[in-house]
Order: structure tokens, then C-alpha cells, then sequence
């Protein structure tokens, strides 16, 4: 559904039936989809297939208004899966006499206000409960009622899950004997949860669960009725496994359930690779490490981790053990994992495997950190009052020798917790203070703790689709009270999708969506690791930003406000005098002519450099410099760049190419959705010299979404305000020779630097554009005169102001380049020309607008409606036809000669 193919879905229920279901399940819970929409369009498709309609319906869903609306489309007996009483008694009493009302029988869930049953009393004693609820209170048939004791994941390496499958059968059972007239159901792949990606061992179990659970009384369960296995068909060996398992027969069983997973996985290993697998004792401390870690081999772990210490040249820390072979194998525990190639228990195993090796570790690290103190405590005290200034540093180097602490909550509204038990274990295996605030969890309690326990990461988990709107509410709150902590998103009705396009937004910090237990120790420690956190949380960013734009561009309805109703939630600055606008050292232009090459190389940003060459390290390597570590790409990258050095030099020391540039500051105030320019910066405003036509944008955001919709006159004070603004522009280039010397290497087949030219024009002309831009910022504009800020921070864009373009995603109306063409007079200043298509000439070219104003920011107008370009025609005096060709690829309607 999540691509709209209900065609394929129809398939999909037609092969069930034809396979033997004899009851259909429809869930539309998926944190992208509008369940309620979903789930009527899909029934009544359904409605109209004789072959599929036949058997009866189960209105699958955690949500009970998208419930309600598969319960209006149903005809005839249905089942309503599911409602529980973990909101308590009213909440269910009102949800059961709706169900009653549509005639509908009804699962009911073994949670109560306490959580999830797990054991055998537990089970019984919420399902009785709930049965004399409906029965003695609403009237409910006792043949429409219909319990989950919840099938529980077994075989996972943990001893406290060895029982679950046990208490079921067994609460079946009791509840079957004790409760006349009801029935009871179970979703089966929760069972078999631990060997996800082995379908084979996971249809098997599935198989041995039922024979023995329909004895015990359960007349229903969830299960995929094409893939089941007959029980005798079942290899004996991997019966007699399974058998075990289920009740709990052999401790070993989990164990042998894995060898015997490794048998179908891949033949036998041959004599060869025996021989290398007993070789490795052979290998370096950090590599034998790493291999007992993804093998899950704790004999010789104290060993190896001590012969790792002895390294100190490499290791000068025990601390330095964990970060490095010790989290490469828990990366390659979590890749393995993550492909179905590794299965639960194994992880577990790992994680014990590394709380060995990290228990072995904390006493010289407890040594480390009393050494470290006492060293910085006699520094302060010789600093004596000089030093106060140095204790904060100190304080953040003594912090990296302690435990780190994650908060960990099953958010409000949900109780499923396995998953989340497991991430705690992982995480407390490696060393972490983990604090653990169970299930229905409100969001007040979620931040009061993590401020209080000074935690350093918060992780949210669910498994029901309510629990992701209450994720975003959490996220919103941590944003509204000023948490700084990276959120780690989690649970299996989570996604990265979901994550990165409703959660992330509405947080400023880094929001990362885990996979699974076996991704959280390697998420966590590169977030709190000072030396890789900033550039993995910028990849992360850069990943869920090409997320939403993948997502919104697929989505083929968008609605939009009217424009009228987008202007009334726009942007609202308080322009008073508490944020007085800054006034340019001058008004009008200034030409840059014969720009100094040499002053621009220190402010190029050379990963675009890289990307031309198609040369992309992986984390966490991306970034220059760290490229050249890369194993894959580092040696290549580190070549070309020594290239791009040696002809930065010749062309700078031999003048091969000239950089030319003009800047304008003006005085300024919006009107609307337009900036009005002015030659004089005197108070009233004359007639407008030129006029800047903005977009704004129209499509409908989130309902959890409350940003502004924003345009950039924004970011301008209005002229209504009566506060005299300004806007700065420029046009630069360092192209001029660059066509003529690349066309020399071509003479003489020497494409490599002729690619090698253009590149490095390009790269010297967003240079210019970054160099001057720091010059107006301190200098010729002066609004932020105290800034200091090395390249990096300028490339992060961390200063204060935006230098958006004509045809880019705030403006992209490329025939605005005309407006600061003409105010900046740029050809004549500067040499550089507009093709017919506005592009510039030389190539190597860059011009734009400057904000000044801290809230202005970047951001995509999107999809505008035909109302918005009737009226940007109109303020521009153009035909709506020239405005709809310029914007094509911005209309969210067809145009009339397409």
C-alpha cells in the first residue's frame, strides 16, 4: 500500500484464499499511509471480488478510528482486531459497544493499564477480567469475543523468554475452560521473531506451535496459510529442535537451532576455508577481537583484550579498545544482522562477548579516569583564577572517560517492550548506564528523566501506529524545552521513511532511526563520539533530506492551501526595536575586478570537487580530508587532489584565470510576497527602484506539522513596519580562461585536465561567493562584524544569514536573475552574460541574494497551485503562460497545452 498498488494487494488476498485462509486480515498501519483512506478504498475494492469476498474480514488495526472506518465498509460478520484494556475500562467499554453496534466480533489483546502479559497468570487474569467486562456490562456474545493471549518471541538467547511459548499454550488452555463461549487467536511470527530472514526454520516453528497449541484450545491464529508446513513434513531433526525449544526442554536447544541454521544457509565449508577459520588465532589482537565478537566466542576474549592493551601505541587507552576493534565487530555484527545473515541469539551472544571484554576493561579505565582527575585538578589548581575559563574544557575531557547514559521508553499509549528489553541488554553489555522507564510512558516523564539523570541519549520505541504520532510529540516537546540529546528512534512499526520525513523535522538535534538492538551500540557511540558525531550526524541529515524529497516529489495527489490561506501562516517577525536592522557601509554597487586567486583557495569546499570525480568515501571517511582514509577510494582521491594542487598554483603564479566580481547593497522592505529595492536608504520609502517577485509555499503540511509557510520577503521587514531594512546581491565569476586552457588540454587529448580546469573553476567561483559573503557579513554589510569562523563552519553554513539564487528551491523562478542583472548593471561590470536560458557565462559562475536576518533561512517553495501563479503573473505583469513555462516542474496542476 505504501505505493498505492492496490491491484497488488487484491493479488495478494486472492492467493491467500486460493491458499487455503479462510480468514483475511487487513492492516493498514504504516506510519506513511492515511490509514482511514486506505483501509474504505481498499474494502470496497474488495467488496467487488467474489473470490476474495467470501471469506470473512478482519479489520486489523492499532488505531480505532481507522477501525471504524473498515467497520462501515464491511459486509456481513467481521472481526475487529484489536482493542485491549491498557487505557482502562471506560476507553474499552466504549470501544467494545461500537464494535457491538456494527455487529462485529472482536479480539481482545491480553494488556492491561500495567503492560503486556507475559506469564501464564497474567494472561489468564486480563482475559477474565475483560470477558465479565463484556459479557456482564455491554452484553457482548461471549462467541464474538475473541483472545490474544500474545504469542511471545522465544529462542532469542535470553533465559527469561525460554517460557513464552509455554505460557501461552498453557493460558489457552485455562482461558479456554474457564471462559465459555470464547475463542482464542495468536499473531505467529512474534514467535519465530529471532530467525527473521530464515523462512524455512520460521515456518517450521510455526508449524510445531500450532499442532500443540490447537490441542490446548486456540481456534485462530495470524499466519501466512501458503507457508505453513504440514507438521509431519517437517525434517526430524529440526522437529525434534523445534519441540525443544517450544517447551523448553534443552538449554542447548537455541544453540542448536543456529548450527542447524548455518547447514541451509550455505553448504559445508570446504577444507580450505576450515583451514582459515582455524587461523585465526593467527591474527592481530584488534582482528581476533572483531571475529569473536560476529562469531560470538567469549574463550579467549580476556586474552585478546589484553594483548590489545599492551599495544599502547595503538590503543594509548582502554577506552580506545571499545571504540575501535571492539565497536567494528558490533558494525559487523549490526550489517549482519541487519541482511538476515545473523539471527537474535547470536546477537545476544555478541553483546555478551563484548560485556566481557568491556567488563575486563573498566577497572584500568576506573585507573585511567582517577589518573586523568587528579592531572586536571592539579592544573586548575596551578592555573589558580587563570584557569577558571579552561575548567569547562576539562570538565567535557573528564566526561569522556565515564559511562554514558541512555533513557529508554516505550512511549505513551504502548506496551510492547521486548524489543526495547533487548536494546537495553545490548547496550548495558557495552557499558552503558541504561535507564529504562518501561512501557506507556508519558512524554513529561521522558524529559523530567533525561534532565535529571543528565542523560546523554534518548531512545523511543513502539510497535503500534499510534505510538509514532506520540514519537513526533515527544520530538516537538524535546525541541519546545531545549534538549540537546540525540533521539533514537525504534520498534517495529518505525521506519527510516516515517523517521526522517515526520520525526526529524520537528527536533534541531540529531534524530537517527536504529533498524534493530543489533545497530544501537554503534548509533550510540558514534553520537557521542566528539571526534565522528558531527559528520555522521550531517550524513544522516543529508540521507533523510533526500528522503523527503524522494517522498514528497513520489506522492502523486498533494494538497494545497489556497494562497490566501498559506499568507495568513507565514512567517511572523517581530520587528521592533529589540531586533534593530544593521545599515550597510554603503548603498549601491561595488566592482571586483582581477580578484585575487590566492585569497579564495583556503575557502573551497572540496567534497563537490570529489563528487566530480565520482570519488564518494564511505563513513566515516566522506568528508576532505578524511577521504583519503578511505580503503576503497583514499589512494585515488589523494592523487587527483595533489593534481588539483599542482594547478591551483600554476594557474594562480601564471594568471591563467581571472576572477571578476560585483556586489550591491540596497535598501529594502517587503510588500506581500515581494521585496521593494531603493536607491536611497531614507525614511518614507520613494518609488521602488526594482521589485523581487517571491514564491511562497502552498502545500499543506503535516497536520503535527505547525512551520510557517514561508516565502522569502519574509525575511525583509514589511514596509508597514517602518523599520528601514536592506538586501545585498552579487554576481562573481572565476571562469574567465577557463573554456580557452581546457580546450588546449583537448588539442592535446588531455581530457583529464581539461575535466581537472573546469572543476577547479567551479570550485574557485563558489570559493568567491563564500569569501565574499564572509566580507559582507563582518565587513561591507557589518551585521555580524564579530564573526570567526574557519572554513568548515562556513561550508556548514553556521553563520547567521542566507545567499539564496533565482532558480534554486526558495526562488525557483530563474527570470528573477533579470532583476539583479539590471540593479548590478552585471555584464558591464563584470564581463559575465545570461544565455537565452539565463544560464551564466563562464559556467564557472555564481550570483544570488543576501539576508541578513537571523530567522531567515533556507527552503524548498515546493508545488504552487494555479491561484499562485495567476497572481505572481499578475504582480510581475507577465502572461500566466510565461510564468507556467518558467515553473513547469513547479506546478501541481496540468497545464492547458500539455
Amino acid at each position: 500500500m505504501a505505493t498505492c498498488s492496490y491491484q497488488a494487494a487484491l493479488e495478494v488476498a486472492k492467493d491467500q484464499v486460493d491458499a487455503g485462509a479462510q480468514i483475511l486480515d487487513i492492516n493498514m498501519d504504516e506510519g506513511m499511509l492515511d490509514g482511514k483512506a486506505c483501509m474504505t478504498q481498499f474494502l470496497n475494492l474488495i467488496a467487488s471480488e467474489p473470490d476474495i469476498s467470501k471469506v470473512p474480514l478482519c479489520i486489523d488495526s492499532s488505531n480505532f478510528s481507522v477501525i471504524e472506518a473498515g467497520l462501515k465498509c464491511c459486509q456481513g460478520k467481521c472481526i475487529v482486531n484489536s482493542i485491549s484494556l491498557k487505557e482502562g475500562e471506560e476507553d474499552f467499554l466504549e470501544k467494545a459497544a461500537t464494535v457491538r453496534r456494527y455487529g462485529a466480533a472482536l479480539v481482545v489483546m491480553a494488556f492491561d493499564e500495567s503492560g503486556q502479559a507475559a506469564d501464564k497468570e497474567r494472561k489468564v487474569q486480563i482475559c477474565t477480567r475483560s470477558y465479565k467486562l463484556l459479557t456482564e456490562k455491554i452484553g457482548f456474545k461471549p462467541t464474538d469475543i475473541i483472545f490474544d493471549p500474545n504469542i511471545l518471541t522465544i529462542a532469542t538467547g535470553m533465559s527469561e523468554h525460554n517460557e513464552y511459548g509455554i505460557e501461552f499454550i498453557e493460558a489457552t488452555k485455562t482461558i479456554k475452560e474457564t471462559l465459555p463461549g470464547c475463542r482464542v487467536s495468536g499473531g505467529l511470527s512474534n514467535l519465530s521473531f529471532a530467525f527473521r530472514g530464515m523462512d524455512v526454520i520460521r515456518e517450521a516453528m510455526h508449524s510445531v506451535f500450532l499442532y500443540h497449541a490447537i490441542k490446548a484450545g486456540m481456534d485462530m491464529g495470524i499466519v501466512n496459510a501458503g507457508n505453513l508446513p504440514l507438521y509431519t513434513d517437517i525434517s526430524p531433526k529440526l522437529l525434534e529442535i523445534c519441540d525443544n525449544l517450544l517447551w523448553n526442554k534443552d538449554p542447548g536447544a537455541t544453540e542448536e537451532l543456529l548450527e542447524y541454521a548455518q547447514t541451509l544457509k550455505s553448504p559445508p565449508a570446504d577444507e580450505a576455508i576450515q583451514a582459515s577459520v582455524r587461523s585465526w588465532r593467527d591474527d592481530s589482537p584488534a582482528e581476533r577481537l572483531e571475529y569473536a565478537l560476529v562469531k560470538g566466542i567469549d574463550k579467549f576474549v580476556i586474552e585478546d583484550t589484553e594483548a590489545a592493551r599492551q599495544d599502547t601505541s595503538q590503543y594509548p587507552r582502554a577506552l580506545n579498545i571499545i571504540e575501535g576493534p571492539l565497536m567494528q565487530g558490533m558494525s559487523v555484527v549490526g550489517d549482519l544482522f541487519g541482511s538476515g545473515k545473523m539471527f537474535l541469539p547470536q546477537v545476544i551472544k555478541s553483546a555478551r562477548v563484548m560485556k566481557k571484554a568491556v567488563g575486563y576493561l573498566i577497572p584500568f579505565m576506573e585507573k585511567e579516569k582517577e589518573d586523568h582527575r587528579q592531572k586536571l585538578d592539579a592544573q586548575m589548581l596551578q592555573n589558580g583564577i587563570n584557569g577558571v575559563v579552561e575548567t569547562a574544557a576539562a570538565e567535557d575531557d573528564r566526561s569522556s572517560y565515564s559511562s554514558k547514559t541512555v533513557v529508554l521508553a516505550t512511549v505513551k499509549g504502548d506496551v510492547h517492550d521486548i524489543g526495547k528489553n533487548i536494546v537495553a541488554v545490548v547496550l548495558a553489555c557495552n557499558n552503558y548506564r541504561v535507564i529504562d522507564l518501561g512501557v506507556m510512558t508519558p512524554c513529561e516523564k521522558i524529559i523530567e528523566t533525561a534532565i535529571r539523570e543528565r542523560a546523554d541519549i534518548i531512545g523511543l520505541s513502539g510497535l503500534i501506529t499510534p505510538s509514532l504520532d506520540e514519537m513526533i510529540h515527544v520530538a516537538k516537546e524535546m525541541q519546545r524545552v531545549g534538549l540537546k540529546q540525540p533521539l533514537l528512534i525504534g520498534g517495529a512499526t518505525t521506519s527510516k521513511m516515517h523517521t526522517a520525513v515526520k520525526i526529524a523535522p520537528r527536533y534541531g538535534c540529531a534524530t537517527v532511526h536504529v533498524l534493530d538492538a543489533s545497530r544501537s551500540v554503534v548509533v550510540s557511540s558514534t553520537l557521542l563520539d566528539g571526534k565522528l558525531c558531527k559528520e555522521y550526524e550531517e550524513e544522516i541529515a543529508e540521507e533523510y533530506e533526500e528522503i523527503r524529497e524522494e517522498h514528497y516529489n513520489s506522492l502523486s495527489v498533494r494538497r494545497c492551501l489556497s494562497l490566501e490561506a498559506a499568507r495568513q501562516q507565514r512567517l511572523q517577525i517581530d520587528w521592533s526595536e529589540q531586533q534593530k536592522t544593521v545599515s550597510p557601509r554603503f548603498i549601491g554597487t561595488q566592482v571586483l575586478k582581477d580578484y585575487d586567486l590566492g585569497r579564495l583557495i583556503e575557502y573551497i569546499d572540496w567534497k563537490p570537487f570529489f563528487d566530480v570525480w565520482q570519488l564518494r568515501g564511505r563513513y566515516p571517511n566522506r568528508g576532505y580530508p578524511k577521504i583519503f582514509s578511505d580503503k576503497t577510494v583514499g589512494g585515488e582521491a589523494e592523487r587527483v587532489f595533489a593534481d588539483a594542487q599542482s594547478m591551483l598554483q600554476m594557474v594562480k603564479h601564471e594568471k591563467l584565470l581571472t576572477a571578476h566580481g560585483v556586489v550591491g547593497l540596497y535598501a529594502a522592505n517587503s510588500s506581500g510576497d515581494d521585496i521593494l529595492i531603493y536607491d536611497e536608504d531614507v525614511w518614507p520609502r520613494g518609488e521602488p527602484t526594482a521589485v523581487f517577485h517571491g514564491l511562497r509555499q502552498q502545500v499543506e503540511k503535516d497536520v503535527e506539522d505547525d512551520d510557517p509557510y514561508l516565502c522569502l520577503s519574509d525575511f525583509i521587514a514589511p514596509v508597514e513596519s517602518g523599520v528601514s531594512d536592506y538586501l545585498g546581491m552579487f554576481a562573481v565569476s572565476a571562469g574567465f580562461g577557463a573554456d580557452s586552457l581546457a580546450k588546449q588540454y583537448e588539442q592535446n587529448l588531455d581530457d583529464y585536465n581539461s575535466i581537472m580546469v573546469k572543476a577547479l573553476a567551479d570550485r574557485l567561483a563558489e570559493a568567491f561567493a563564500e569569501e565574499l559573503h564572509e566580507r559582507v557579513r563582518s565587513d561591507l554589510w557589518g551585521y555580524c562584524s564579530g564573526e570567526r569562523m574557519n572554513s568548515s563552519d562556513l561550508h556548514r553554513i553556521k553563520y547567521s544569514g542566507i545567499r539564496p539564487a533565482a532558480g534554486y528551491p526558495s526562488q525557483p523562478d530563474h527570470s528573477e536573475t533579470l532583476t539583479l542583472w539590471k540593479l548590478l548593471d552585471v555584464k558591464a561590470a563584470t564581463g559575465i552574460t545570461l544565455t537565452e536560458s539565463l544560464a551564466m557565462w563562464p559556467a564557472a559562475s555564481v550570483c544570488g541574494l543576501y539576508f541578513s536576518h537571523p530567522q531567515s533561512t533556507y527552503f524548498a517553495v515546493g508545488k504552487i497551485c494555479e491561484d499562485q501563479v495567476e497572481d505572481y503573473a499578475s504582480r510581475k505583469g507577465v502572461p500566466v503562460s510565461e510564468v507556467e513555462r518558467w515553473l513547469s516542474t513547479q506546478l501541481a496542476y496540468g497545464r492547458a497545452d500539455d
